[in-house]
């Protein structure tokens, strides 16, 4: 097992956890954002997880995407999984919408984090379920 990274430890918060995974919701209240962390230690890429997590790790992604999509009727669903600044695998899930502050750009390094309100957290995340 591992931690997460201090990076993610900061600008994310907890949703959910499963054996192979902590989901998370990035503290920006200008995107519906998900971050889904692998919890094993050294772990930069996914082509590093044994094939039976891959697999697992695609079903949870696909299954939160499409959450994500029907919760917030986002009109793009941006996934990735870049890793530059912060080497600890995970994989960004991102419903996008015509006109939001990066439209059609990337989210990443754009503009200034709107975080929520310590008693706060974003309408989508009470209906999101997470399949262990």
């Amino acid at each position: 097992m591992t931690s997460l990274h201090p990076r993610l430890a900061q600008d994310t918060r907890p949703v959910a956890e499963t054996d192979l995974c902590w989901v998370r919701y990035m503290n920006d209240q200008r995107f519906a954002w998900l971050v889904v962390v692998p919890k094993r230690e050294g772990l930069r890429e996914w082509h590093h997880l044994p094939v039976a997590e891959q697999q697992a790790l695609l079903a949870l992604v696909n299954d939160l995407a499409g959450q994500l999509e029907r919760l917030t009727g986002a009109d793009k669903m941006n996934l990735g999984a870049l890793g530059n600044m912060v080497p600890q695998l995970h994989i960004h899930i991102i419903a996008r919408f015509e006109g939001d502050p990066c439209w059609p750009g990337p989210v990443w390094g754009q503009g200034q984090p709107e975080p929520w309100a310590e008693d706060e957290a974003p309408a989508w995340l009470t209906p999101l379920t997470v399949e262990a």
